[in-house]
């Protein structure tokens, strides 16, 4: 059974920085594509970066462009979302998630799209504070 377990959320200070990490098992993460998503208490859930597996290429939602970035550990099959410079409105749960294929898609083409994924964490808390 896949399993993906974040983790690294809490609470920092508005201008501070996080690091989630997203592991996985039954499932290889390095080389996958691979998407982390948010949703904010009242607020639909909303993707924030993707990797497409195949070729490496990234999508982020306009708002942490330049702040967010992934990144990713083969030995520990873990992927990581470096979030700096981080603001209020980054606060929500964070969640990881990868489609059953893979890397044999063509997903993270445009926008961060919740319907191509098939495996989902169960989310870890962001709280920023002004």
């Amino acid at each position: 059974e896949v399993q993906l377990v974040e983790s690294g959320g809490g609470l920092v200070q508005a201008g501070g920085s996080l690091r989630l990490s997203c592991a996985a098992s039954e499932f290889t993460l390095v080389g996958s594509t691979i998407g982390w998503f948010r949703q904010a208490p009242g607020k639909e859930r909303e993707g924030v970066l993707c990797i497409r597996g195949s070729d490496g290429s990234t999508n982020y939602v306009d708002s942490v462009k330049g702040r967010f970035t992934i990144s990713s550990d083969s030995a520990k099959n873990t992927v990581y979302l470096q979030m700096n410079s981080l603001k209020s409105e980054d606060s929500a749960v964070y969640y990881c998630a990868v489609p059953r294929s893979g890397s044999m898609n063509s997903y993270c083409s445009g926008r961060v799209v919740s319907y191509e994924y098939d495996y989902w964490g169960q989310g870890t808390q962001v709280t920023v504070s002004s």
